[in-house]
């Protein structure tokens, strides 16, 4: 006599029958949903994954004088600040050149290898 295990159920058979009839539908649904027909309308779709829409010339000569303007505008901030700075002194010029003429005379002193008797 045969435990309940060994013995086939009916019904899960059935069903096996059934999914393995059923794969190459759920495959053919599969393939047709990966790829969209081109008058369908998509849903969301992540920026890089969308179809690319050529601009018109009149967009990107009006997206080119935006980018030029904007930059000509940086240029001009950035030449105002450079010359509202105020030019230093004479004085502390003259002061800041010797201060370094000295600081490597010393650094030289200090890095050579003649003795100082």
């Amino acid at each position: 006599m045969s435990t309940p295990e060994e013995q086939p159920n009916p019904e899960d058979a059935l069903a096996r029958a059934r999914a393995r009839a059923a794969r190459p539908e759920m495959a053919a649904a599969l393939e047709e949903d990966q790829e969209p027909e081109p008058d369908e309308p998509l849903g969301w779709q992540p920026i890089w994954k969308r179809p690319r829409k050529p601009k018109s010339k009149a967009a990107k000569k009006a997206e080119l004088r935006k980018q030029r303007k904007r930059l000509q505008e940086a240029g001009k901030r950035r030449l105002a600040a450079a010359q509202s700075r105020r030019p230093r002194s004479r004085q502390s010029r003259i002061g800041n050149a010797a201060a370094r003429r000295d600081a490597r005379a010393l650094s030289r002193v200090r890095h050579s290898t003649a003795w100082l008797w």
